[in-house]
């Protein structure tokens, strides 16, 4: 079974709406706000608490301070930490020298250091593939078949694509954002068909 990330959080119908699908983990970006997903941290924890055990609270950063992103580790209400900007190996391992969580590094096609090997090498615990910072895009899929370890699949996925990629690409997870959104919202039906079909059910 491939687990799934619903990304984006921003309101307690979301939280309700990724307890009730079954999703493996729920993403909050924050301190980014390109992103109108973006909630400051206090939000961010306070949408946190009120995942049940089942769901793997992530905070996303986009070259956050690492004293900040620790900080919220500490705190107790995240779990695993995705590093979605320019973050340096050393940088991975200064942070898992301070905090114990699971941290994901994304990398984003187009931009420096997406390659299989610099992938391969991450001192991440896992690795996330991904077309663009939420934009719902795409990449070249040819780079996952030279990818030799675990990775989380995201870019441009929907409830329509996420059975196919899962069974092509074989990745640990997808994680979906603007795939499972309506007008900029998070759609409740769409993220049960989401999970559903990672889910192969």
């Amino acid at each position: 079974m491939v687990k799934i990330k619903i990304c984006g959080l921003t309101s307690p119908e979301d939280i309700r709406s990724v307890t009730a699908a079954g999703a493996d983990y729920a993403g909050f970006v924050i301190n980014y706000p390109k992103s109108h997903r973006s909630v400051n941290p206090e939000r961010a924890e306070e949408l946190a608490r009120m995942l049940p055990a089942t769901v793997t609270p992530v905070g996303v950063f986009v070259d956050e301070p690492l004293e900040s992103v620790a900080a919220m580790v500490r705190r107790g209400a995240i779990t695993a930490v995705q590093l979605q900007g320019a973050e340096t190996p050393e940088y991975i391992m200064d942070l898992k020298s301070e905090v114990k969580c699971t941290v994901i590094k994304a990398f984003v096609a187009g931009e420096e250091g997406f390659s299989p090997e610099a992938i391969d090498a991450s001192p991440a615990d896992y690795v996330l593939i991904d077309g663009g910072r939420g934009a719902g895009k795409g990449f070249d899929p040819a780079i996952l078949a030279k990818v030799k370890r675990p990775f989380f699949m995201a870019g441009g996925l929907t409830p329509e694509t996420v059975r196919g990629a899962a069974e092509r690409y074989r990745p640990l997870a997808v994680d979906l954002s603007s795939g499972v959104e309506t007008d900029g919202k998070k759609d409740n039906e769409k993220i049960v068909r989401a999970v559903r079909a990672a889910h192969g059910e």
